[in-house]
């Protein structure tokens, strides 16, 4: 037994994979069809068809055995091997009286021809098959004109073209079917690699984010630390103790991050709650230990954001805020505002500081990048330029409405 569960699927199978032989056994069955039919007279008795009254001549045979052999490149040349058994039939309605059953190769032909051949087509060939045979039938043959062999022509033509476009409608659907599966399986897969791809996007924004801020501010805070060590060690342990407060922040929410990357069934799952704008002042106070004046204007009282809006302001204004450490100078200043205008909420950071000539190793930031996406991602908008006089802005301005459009 075959992997199908049926004992003929191998050699079915290898007849698909080898057309050409299953055209020549089809030429030889239709071979001995024909020789078979040619021993048979259907008026043979008065009570009855007989078999062995007649036999066929040697011109009979030829044009059998011509019509046979011409179905063997049917599936190459459908009209070509059409037209010639067409040929070979009428050779025989002319000049036999008693004509071989050669239009059998001109039925399988017009069969061929009905599959692999659209449906006009197919209408336009078969009546003009049927009409010409028929006919050569009718005017040429032995029997009266209205004898039931010329009607057998007529209708075994027909229902050559009928079966022909009905498998060849059947096998465009099976296609369609199919394409529709692959092309519905490849959207699938497309999607879920989109899906994959936007995940780590969002995945690489909050490191960005994170370890861009504590670094930052661990990098000052070591350096404020070198600087007064010998002198004022009171200060430098100020300061390393804010280093290793900054460094375990950072620790804890790149752990927090990098657990949204478990399985389900890992064990130490992350159960902290995404920052947000509850958490701002806690951000501020980070800066200004490292050095970097902040003041902080809020209008947004008993406003509760969605998740993601409230993450995105929180990035932001930590994104700001580094980069203004960074760049803006070691007396800058910074201002924070948050608003609510309606159905949006605007973040502001400003600054007055100059900016800092970029260091040759840190000219690949994504700080501005990373901003603008989260904001386009939620709906928004983000300007970021220089301020007039000096100093740098950045807005964004974010949906302060849940996905269904409600106020929260």
């Amino acid at each position: 037994m075959t992997p199908t569960g049926t004992p003929f699927a191998r050699p079915r199978h290898w007849l698909r994979t080898h057309p050409l032989a299953f055209d020549g056994a089809l030429a030889f069955a239709v071979l001995v069809c024909m020789v078979t039919g040619s021993f048979a007279d259907p008026h043979g008795s008065p009570n009855g068809p007989t078999f062995g009254d007649r036999t066929p001549d040697a011109g009979g045979v030829v044009l059998m055995v011509l019509g046979a052999a011409a179905l063997v490149p049917r599936r190459r040349h459908p009209i070509a091997v059409l037209v010639f058994t067409c040929a070979v039939t009428l050779v025989g309605l002319v000049s036999d009286n008693r004509p071989a059953p050669v239009a059998m190769s001109a039925v399988v032909a017009l069969f061929t021809v009905a599959a692999h051949t659209d449906r006009p087509t197919t209408w336009r060939v078969g009546l003009l098959t049927m009409a010409v045979l028929t006919a050569a039938a009718m005017l040429f043959g032995p029997n009266p004109w209205y004898a039931q062999e010329n009607v057998g022509v007529f209708a075994w033509t027909g229902m050559a073209a009928a079966a022909g476009d009905a498998v060849r409608s059947r096998r465009a659907f099976v296609d369609a079917i199919r394409e529709r599966a692959e092309r519905a399986e490849r959207t699938r897969e497309e999607e879920a690699r989109r899906r994959v791809a936007e995940e780590r996007l969002r995945i690489a924004r909050d490191l960005h984010d994170v370890v861009a801020h504590h670094i930052a501010l661990v990098n000052v805070q070591a350096g404020v630390a070198a600087h007064v060590m010998d002198k004022r060690p009171d200060q430098a342990k100020e300061a390393l103790a804010h280093v290793r407060d900054a460094s375990r922040s950072a620790l804890d929410e790149l752990r927090a991050t990098v657990g949204l990357l478990r399985q389900s069934g890992d064990p130490e799952a992350p159960t902290e709650p995404a920052p947000g704008l509850a958490v701002l002042d806690a951000l501020l106070d980070t800066f200004r230990n490292a050095g970097l004046p902040v003041q902080l204007a809020r209008a947004d009282e008993d406003t509760s954001l969605p998740a993601a809006v409230d993450l995105a302001a929180f990035r932001i204004i930590q994104e700001a805020l580094t980069n203004v450490r960074k760049h803006a100078g070691q007396d800058a200043k910074a201002e924070v505002s948050v608003v609510r205008v309606g159905r949006t909420v605007e973040i502001t950071v400003l600054d007055d500081g100059v900016p800092q000539p970029v260091p040759p190793a840190d000219t690949g930031g994504h700080g501005l990048l990373g901003m603008r996406e989260r904001v386009t991602a939620l709906g928004g908008t983000l300007t970021a330029a220089p301020r007039y006089g000096g100093g740098f802005r950045v807005q964004a301005i974010l949906p302060a409405t849940t996905s269904t459009g409600e106020d929260r």
